[in-house]
């Protein structure tokens, strides 16, 4: 399944400074979600300083998830099934100072 996945407000910085990545998941017995995409990333992608980007199993607070252009708040959070061709974008909504 090919799907697109960006980083921006910093968290690019994370993954080899790279915005944004075409990636296919490989396939599996269960439906991938959000859940899972965030520990493949963390395994495929992450380049550093993990605890920037992940808390436990979910993204760390601050880090803004859309899937297709919508909250992923409504949409279920971590639970949400990703279909082809679906555009999850990570945004960093925190800045030092």
């Amino acid at each position: 399944m090919e799907i697109t996945v960006e980083f921006s407000g910093g968290l690019e910085l994370l993954f080899k400074n790279q915005k944004s990545y075409k990636v296919t998941l490989p396939e599996k017995d269960e439906k991938w979600n959000i859940k899972s995409l965030i520990e493949w990333l963390k395994e495929n992608l992450l380049q550093e300083r993990p605890e920037l980007f992940m808390q436990g199993e979910t993204v760390r607070p601050g880090i803004l998830v859309l899937v297709n252009d919508s909250d992923w708040e409504l949409l279920g959070e971590l639970k949400y099934e990703i279909q082809p061709g679906d555009t999850i974008v990570f945004i960093s909504t925190l800045h030092g100072g």
